[in-house]
């Protein structure tokens, strides 16, 4: 039965993929009006995105070593408290 769930599922994918397209892009503007004409299509920018995924990364290591230096500090703490002090004996 998960087999051909699977199946099914791989199936309507393919065949979705073949009816849905993309748009053809818009036809050139005439140059005589002022519209278009001055090159190839212009790319999405990656700069604000990319600088936000880098600070969230940064953040998130830091976050991640601190915790990291966290919790060997406690666990130095929680060893000495265990220890028997040698005057006691």
């Amino acid at each position: 039965m998960k087999k051909q769930a699977y199946f099914l599922l791989i199936a309507v994918f393919v065949c979705l993929s073949m009816v849905v397209t993309a748009d053809p892009p818009p036809p050139p503007g005439d140059p005589s009006t002022g519209g278009g004409g001055s090159g190839g299509p212009v790319g999405a920018p990656i700069d604000g995105g990319l600088g936000i995924l880098l600070a969230m990364g940064v953040a998130y290591g830091g976050r991640k070593y601190f915790q990291a230096r966290k919790s060997k500090k406690k666990e130095g703490e929680e060893a000495k408290a265990t220890e028997i002090p040698y005057e006691v004996l």
